[in-house]
């Protein structure tokens, strides 16, 4: 394999610094972690039987699989899922690193090839470009986008820059910097673009803008439009996060987010179990996938012992939320089918239907992707377990997750596979055979089973699995100086942090990341719903907006265009704020991507986009001509051009078929040469989208239908209006 130049990051810090029982193809060792502190005699004393420890090895070897098999062995790029076709998670490629690792370790791959794949996967990601343009970009500031197209590694669709997705990666690349510590060319390699990946983040990029002193982090980012509004609060993953932020050598964060952050925790009792809570189960997994915080105490952990008078700590914190989880399923309060001390386990996960369906005598609601979980601060359950909310715990209570993990395996066979161990979920309340179930999943004698696999599922049951058996991911990351410097900085002491011989970084002297716009830039706004915002199309750079952007950049370079829109928006979310709008339309208008946003950005264009959403809320036609007109006349009124496409095709019932039609004649009356018709050719003759530019789901146009609506749009007066604002 040809070595490539090093970044220039990398060089100053090297100055300075089936059958249950299958075979396994290595055998499991003795775990080698430190003690815990804490008094957890269930958790530390017990010993799998003979056949569960052929299961784990079973299950080890499967989940692998998994990664190695289903990411692009040249990029590095991790599914988000599989089967299903999607995109690549940043957080899955951040499981995926350390998995390599313990492939290594257990025979399933040489230590060679799996250099080769780490290193492909962090020089890939180190050399996609980054900046704020909306498209073309893998991320800014050092920071990723939560999801990545498959062809290119840039941002899919209008995915947000994201604080957790960026952490978990760069855990990761932490732990691929610490394993690969050999001589040999590639793993020194490895260990300077990890450095770079690492170092080149920009962590107080999120400090919260609207709150000078509070230090904590705003959850995501969008060249659209700015910060989102959610911050990170209350106990939960963000763990991970925070003492990457404190670590760094080159952009740290502020010491004093660690005390503002553990300030809005909630200490409650959940089932017997008092604990700082938090609802699924992710919560209290992911960052104990790479940090051992057995015997380690911060502030908060060390103010708790003298409270309840005994030791305690995040990874007991950790044991008593799974334990709680598992009581709960044990009551089953509300009655699902299957629910015991041996099947159980909610978290984050697929679920069967967004549809109300028969349990019992009794109409239930059920979700299709959720936030499952069960606590003191409140339960989500639909009655669909998750194994990986059971596999992800298996280092705090392997005396019930592990025979809980056997047991899902003994009683839904559908859910063990042969390929790759779990698949994501299985519901056996839901036995519905009249509603639309999520796609890539079937509706069993046993209930609903996804045929789905999910990256971030699967990398929590590998990784806990290896740290239960051997303690080689918390081992390897015990060395890593930046982890160290954030766990100190955060206040944590104690345990196998006081021995830490972890080398410290100093901080480096880069110069500040440029930031500034082109000069003499000028923007097309675009506002509307999710055919604007990107959805059909295979790769984000088919779809109609995008197409323009690219045109737009090769006319003039200082031509752009803002996208605004957002999937399922209608035109009460573009009025101005404070207009009346219906009591079912949560968060409209929506002050970043309303009309008002869009003149704010002083714009040379305005175009509107909502094709069909209204017709299908059942919205009437003076409504939508009523918010049309006010949309437009703010648009006049400030002399900017403005610019609509008409309704579109959608498979509705007569009565919103007849609705759009009847929109998009009054559009084409009332706008004229700037209504740009994204009807005729594309609709048959009775409303319904032609199968030819229909993405599969009645609603949304394909490739050849955006490249249809991007076309018209140039054949409109948009072209006249920028050559004259010039």
């Amino acid at each position: 394999m040809p070595r490539r130049p090093l970044p220039l990051v990398a060089l100053l810090v090297g100055l300075v610094a089936g059958a249950v029982a299958l075979p396994a193809c290595a055998p499991a060792q003795a775990p080698t972690a430190s003690a815990p502190a804490v008094a957890s005699s269930s958790a530390s004393d017990y010993v799998p039987s003979a056949e569960e420890e052929v299961f784990l090895d079973t299950l080890q070897h499967r989940t692998f699989r998994w990664f190695w098999e289903r990411t692009d062995p040249e990029t590095g790029l991790v599914p988000d899922r599989w089967p299903t076709e999607s995109f690549s998670s940043i957080a899955a490629i951040g499981f995926g690193l350390p998995a390599y690792g313990i492939g290594a370790e257990r025979g399933y791959v040489s230590r060679s090839d799996a250099a080769e794949r780490t290193l492909n996967t962090l020089r890939y990601l180190y050399t996609r470009p980054q900046g704020p343009r909306q498209l073309g970009t893998a991320g800014h500031r050092g920071y990723f986008y939560h999801f990545l197209e498959y062809d290119d590694g840039t941002r899919f669709r209008n995915t947000e820059l994201s604080t957790i997705d960026t952490a978990l990666l760069m855990a990761g690349v932490l732990f691929s910097r610490e394993y690969f510590d050999a001589a040999d060319p590639a793993e020194q390699d490895i260990r300077a673009y990890a450095d770079s990946l690492y170092q080149r983040v920009e962590w107080p990029f999120f400090d919260r803008p609207d709150a000078t002193d509070d230090p904590r982090l705003m959850m995501g980012w969008y060249p659209e439009s700015d910060f989102g509004p959610a911050y990170w609060q209350g106990y939960n993953e963000g763990m991970i996060l925070y003492l990457l932020g404190l670590g760094s050598p080159t952009h740290p964060l502020d010491a004093t987010v660690w005390p503002a952050w553990t300030d809005t925790y909630e200490w409650e009792e959940f089932y017997g179990y008092p604990h700082v809570n938090f609802t699924p189960l992710f919560g209290h997994q992911y960052s104990h996938l790479f940090v051992d915080f057995r015997g380690i105490q911060d502030e908060w952990m060390r103010d708790r012992s003298a409270e309840i008078g005994e030791p305690y700590d995040y990874f007991e914190n950790s044991r008593r939320a799974t334990l709680s989880q598992r009581a709960y399923a044990a009551d089953n309060p509300n009655d699902w089918v299957g629910y015991s001390d041996r099947i159980w386990g909610l978290t984050a996960s697929d679920g069967p239907s967004d549809e109300r369906a028969m349990v019992n005598g009794e109409m239930r609601q059920f979700h299709t992707y959720w936030a499952r979980g069960a606590s003191a601060d409140h339960v989500n359950d639909d009655g669909t377990i998750a194994p990986t909310a059971t596999g992800g715990s298996i280092p705090f209570a392997p005396e019930v997750t592990i025979p809980a993990l056997v047991e899902i395996a003994r009683q839904y066979p559908a859910v063990w596979t042969d390929d790759y161990g779990f698949r994501d979920a299985f519901n056996p309340s839901f036995t519905a055979t009249d509603v639309p179930i999520k796609p890539n999943s079937e509706v069993t004698p046993q209930g609903w089973v996804d045929h789905d696999y999910l990256g971030i599922d699967q990398g929590p049951i590998l990784i806990m699995a290896e740290n239960y058996r051997t303690g080689l991911v918390w081992e390897t990351l015990k060395k890593s100086p930046y982890l160290v410097r954030g766990l100190q900085r955060a206040g944590f002491r104690g345990g196998w942090l006081d021995g830490a011989r972890a080398r410290a970084v100093d901080v480096l002297d880069l110069p500040p990341a440029r930031t500034a716009e082109p000069e003499g830039r000028r923007l097309v706004v675009v506002l509307g719903s999710s055919t604007a915002e990107g959805y059909g199309p295979s790769a984000s750079d088919s779809t109609w907006v995008n197409r323009l952007r690219h045109h737009l950049e090769g006319v003039d370079p200082t031509l752009d265009v803002l996208n605004l829109a957002r999937g399922g928006y209608t035109t009460y979310h573009v009025l101005p704020v404070g207009d009346d709008v219906p009591d079912d339309l949560g968060g409209a208008p929506d002050p970043d991507r309303n009309i008002e946003a869009a003149l704010a950005q002083d714009p040379v264009a305005i175009v509107v986009g909502l094709t069909s959403n209204d017709a299908a809320r059942g919205y009437s036609n003076e409504e939508q001509q009523a918010n049309f007109e006010r949309i437009a006349g703010l648009a006049e009124a400030a002399g900017v051009p403005f610019y609509v496409t008409t309704t579109a095709p959608r498979n509705l019932d007569d009565a919103g078929r007849a609705r759009q039609a009847a929109v998009r004649a009054w559009l084409l009356t009332r706008f004229g040469d700037r209504a740009v018709d994204v009807w005729d050719g594309i609709a048959l003759p009775d409303g319904t989208l032609d199968p030819r530019y229909d993405m599969g789901d009645g609603i949304h146009q394909n490739d050849a239908g955006h490249r249809l609506i991007f076309e018209r749009v140039l054949a409109s007066g948009l072209m006249d209006d920028l050559t004259t604002a010039r």
